[in-house]
């Protein structure tokens, strides 16, 4: 067991160390890259794996080094949203918080800018969610993980539509 411990504790170590530099530096670069991976960010996420490759290995180039590493990575992720689900002030820390980007038809230029969101960005969004423009939504957040969700006029009329309609419904077939 200490032979084990000798020769795998800098894996366990670095492997740690890359996982939470990683988490920090995506909280510092901003989430919404990671919502919808572009050509960019994803060619980004595959340079990153494999610039840190090498720091969380070592010269342990063996099989049980990278299952090693990979099981530390497991283990500490689990650690970590253990943490942030049992203390929830470290979630908004870590995770941040949900921003408002349009509030009845009118965008939250603050918002948008904290998120590095541009315009342009932000309206793909709403005609992605079906909206024609940005004066037909309710509602537009930046989740903290950051996909955008959007409530518009559409979707509560269309709501209330189809509760009248299932409830016709359910009348038709109750007689």
């Amino acid at each position: 067991m200490q032979t084990f411990f000798n020769e795998y504790w800098p894996v366990m170590y670095s492997s740690t160390a890359v996982y939470l530099f990683i988490v920090i530096a995506i909280r510092l670069f901003g989430k919404k890259e990671f919502a919808q991976l572009s050509v960019v960010d994803l060619v980004f996420v595959l340079l990153i794996s494999n610039a840190v490759q090498n720091a969380m290995v070592g010269p342990n180039t063996t099989l049980s080094g990278g299952i090693v590493a990979a099981t530390t990575l497991f283990i500490v992720n689990y650690c970590f949203k253990f943490l942030l689900f049992k203390f929830p002030k470290l979630q908004g820390l870590i995770a941040g918080e949900p921003k408002v980007l349009i509030y009845k038809g009118r965008v939250h230029e603050g918002n948008l800018a904290k998120a590095r969101i541009s315009v342009n960005e932000l309206l793909e969004t709403v005609r992605e969610h079906g909206c024609a423009s940005i004066h037909d939504v309710n509602l537009a957040i930046l989740e903290i993980d950051g996909n955008i969700s959007v409530l518009s006029n559409d979707f509560s009329q269309q709501t209330i539509h189809e509760r009248k309609k299932v409830g016709k419904h359910q009348k038709k077939n109750a007689n």
